[in-house]
């Protein structure tokens, strides 16, 4: 078993991880953590939890200003995941990446309507829609920026190209390097532009309505949860960091989720199932699949540091559970450990289904109610982050999860510290 998974599995998946494509997706995405997490804290404020605080910031105009700096943030994600994305690949190709990253976002404008039909009916010409730069052009916006950071990088391999004589500033020098292929890239989009046009839409509806769509609804059933949590766990088995890997492929599709339960919201609409709310949103995968670390392991953690017997295990759980609080598990990964090891395979996959499907059927039911596309920083502990998001509601939730996970690993990692402390006890009788 241990020579198939270094000789076959660990190649063939760390080839898939390392291709360009999915480290310029992966690198591109996360350029938006700043963003969203600052208009997370926008959207918070907005809909203060506390009502006589929440009318305050209502009646000052404070309401607004938060309102408009979130919409400032969330709404133009599209825009910087489609440079994020085209400027990471031509960084991978060893290309002019900026350049790479405009051409990109020249694109993705030119492939929209250039107005706004207002809901009076009233066309307004010469504006950049945020129904499109936000959640809806998520899935053009990879496609667009994986396109362009392709073709892009080849063109100037193939060296299709004006290059200048030497002595010409660098900044010049690029500038012309990059005309004859974006020249190429926006000709091409303008013809892509004028056939979907003949059919009255443009090539970003095509693509939400015939992929991103489907993609969006597949994303919040349960399949789609339980492959989500095997996943993250499984490439962590191998040494590979799941949560990144799997994040930066669905992300995109989780955020079009919280936003659409955000416009709920902002429309008054009681946010349910029934009335349209999705289940898997950023918070539902952060906050509960990779609760306290992928494999949510901070059970585990607290056996080691209540219940272990053996020297090893007892230092390795007062190492681990700080760090663990604040949702960072390498030290139990790496010093258990849990990569590479067959024996915990069982638990550590097996803790984010159990918490990512039972949560999936207590929201249905509204014991937990539906969250939108608020994020939190990554550290934010279990608990604090369930009562920031969710209210009193999600943050028993969470506290249950990590009592589960406390009796799921149980009989493994028990086993475990009976192993080290017999191997203890002979090595001080020798």
């Amino acid at each position: 078993m241990k020579d198939f998974i270094n000789s076959k599995l660990v190649p063939m998946v760390g080839k898939f991880v390392n291709l360009k494509s999915i480290q310029s997706l992966k690198n591109g995405v996360i350029l938006t953590m700043p963003i969203t997490i600052v208009g997370s804290i926008l959207l918070l404020l907005y809909n203060f939890p506390i009502e006589s605080i929440k009318e305050f910031i209502m009646s000052s105009g404070l309401g607004a200003i938060f309102l408009q700096g979130y919409n400032s943030t969330f709404a133009i994600l599209s825009l910087v995941i489609t440079i994020g994305i085209a400027y990471n690949y031509a960084v991978l190709e060893e290309q002019d990446p900026l350049s790479c990253g405009v051409v990109a976002l020249v694109l993705f404008i030119l492939l929209m309507n250039n107005y706004v039909t207002t809901p009076d009916g009233i066309i307004v010409n010469d504006v950049i829609s945020k129904e499109w730069s936000s959640s809806k052009g998520m899935i053009s916006a990879i496609i667009i920026g994986l396109f362009v950071g392709k073709f892009y990088s080849f063109l100037l391999k193939k060296r299709v190209s004006i290059k200048m004589p030497p002595g010409v500033p660098s900044g010049v020098a690029k500038a012309f390097a990059s005309l004859i292929p974006a020249a190429i890239i926006i000709t091409l989009g303008m013809s892509i532009y004028a056939i979907f046009k003949k059919f009255d839409t443009t090539m970003l509806e095509w693509i939400y309505t015939v992929i991103q769509t489907p993609l969006q609804g597949m994303s919040d059933t349960l399949p789609a949860i339980i492959i989500i949590g095997f996943t993250v766990s499984f490439l962590w088995l191998f040494g590979i960091h799941g949560g990144t890997v799997v994040a930066s492929v669905i992300t995109p599709l989780l955020l079009a989720n919280g936003e659409a339960n955000d416009l709920l919201i902002q429309q008054g609409v009681e946010l349910t199932r029934a009335n349209g709310g999705h289940i898997v949103t950023p918070a539902f995968y952060d906050l509960f699949v990779n609760m306290a670390g992928s494999g949510i392991t901070l059970g585990l953690t607290m056996y080691l540091v209540a219940f272990s017997k053996s020297k090893q295990c007892k230092e390795l759980g007062k190492l681990a559970l700080v760090p663990g609080i604040f949702n960072i598990n390498e030290p139990i990964l790496f010093g258990m450990p849990i990569v590479m090891n067959p024996f915990l395979a069982i638990p550590f996959i097996l803790m984010p289904i159990i918490s990512g499907v039972s949560l999936y059927f207590v929201q249905i039911t509204g014991l937990v109610p539906l969250f939108g596309s608020i994020l939190l920083p990554w550290t934010t502990p279990p608990i604090i982050s369930g009562f920031i998001i969710g209210g009193w509601r999600a943050a028993l939730y969470q506290a249950i999860i990590l009592v589960v996970s406390f009796f799921v690993y149980l009989p493994f990692v028990r086993k475990i510290d009976n192993m080290n402390l017999k191997l203890e006890l002979e090595t001080e009788n020798n």
